[in-house]
């Protein structure tokens, strides 16, 4: 068994994917195997991804789903089937630098290190933004998007998810934590999850170094939002942004229920209180939302917020 398992969730994705393999299998560090999960594709993805299966029997894994999951599914399943020491996730039109692996597995070692290896941690990085051919939008995602990575604390994690999924990588004490747990129903991402259960029984490593290219096209199922593309759309959309705190509370009253009995209290009541934020009166909520830290990046985003809630 490999020390790292690489996870990509496919899903008609035949135009990029090869690609994205190729670029893992020249990374620096070699001790992984990757575990592709494809979605029910109905382009040429799953005969492209056999072939590669044919040609690196030792090194990748193909499994087709018998039903469409949806991406938050569809890896958080893929998750439950390791049993290596570290799992890394990846998307299937990317392109990984070669040291990407090293980089983070080196963090990820260090932490352990200096905490517990039986402390389940998630370790995320930056990522340079690309189009379709790779050329430059932006060379760093977090700051195009005017987010502020370093803020991943519980608070701050149940408003506004900071992690990007590419990039994360687990250790094998946060994967026993979602293998040993019902999976969720209401989680709006799979990268927004795994960041609750790190940050609530946890802890979070950020790397500041883009460890790949992150391709921007239309055929992504979440991609790179720009800070004035987020204002115009919240502008535009009230509707639009009261649905989304709904379903953001909806997610941690779930993240509650499934994981409540191994959250100590202080977390517990954090993670409450965000969730009835709706049950409250208007002046409640924002005094919870001063008190407790429920804040998203800038100013202009929490004055927004303030305004919506």
């Amino acid at each position: 068994m490999s020390l790292v398992s690489i996870i990509i969730a496919t899903y008609n994705g035949e135009k990029y994917i090869g690609q994205q393999i190729d670029s893992i299998l020249k990374s620096s560090y070699q001790d992984f195997e990757i575990y592709i999960c494809d979605d029910g594709s109905q382009d040429r993805t799953m005969d492209i991804l056999r072939k590669y299966e044919e040609d690196y029997p030792d090194k990748i894994h193909v499994k087709q789903n018998e039903n469409n999951l949806g991406v938050t599914l569809n890896f958080l399943k893929a998750i439950c089937r390791t049993t290596s020491d570290y799992v890394m996730l990846c998307d299937q039109d990317d392109i990984w630098k070669i040291d990407k692996i090293a980089m983070t597995l080196k963090r990820m070692r260090h932490m352990e290190s200096q905490l517990d290896k039986k402390l389940p941690i998630a370790v995320f990085t930056d990522a340079k933004v690309v189009d379709a051919g790779l050329n430059t939008i932006e060379d760093s995602f977090f700051k195009a998007s005017h987010l502020n990575p370093r803020k991943t604390d519980l608070p701050h994690l149940l408003m506004e998810n900071k992690l990007i999924g590419c990039t994360i990588m687990i250790n094998a004490s946060l994967r026993r934590v979602i293998q040993g747990f019902n999976l969720p129903v209401h989680a709006k991402l799979h990268d927004g999850w795994i960041g609750l259960i790190a940050s609530s029984i946890g802890k979070i490593g950020y790397i500041d170094e883009t460890t790949l290219l992150y391709r921007q096209h239309g055929n992504n199922v979440v991609g790179n939002q720009t800070f004035i593309s987020y204002i115009k759309d919240r502008i535009s959309s009230l509707k639009k942004q009261k649905e989304s705190l709904h379903i953001l509370q909806r997610q941690a009253q779930e993240f509650l229920y499934l994981y409540g009995s191994i959250i100590s209290e202080e977390n517990k009541t954090i993670i409450s209180r965000f969730a009835n934020l709706s049950n409250v009166s208007m002046v409640q909520r924002r005094l919870d939302i001063i008190r407790y830290g429920y804040f998203k990046t800038g100013l202009i985003r929490n004055i927004g917020l303030m305004i919506i809630i």
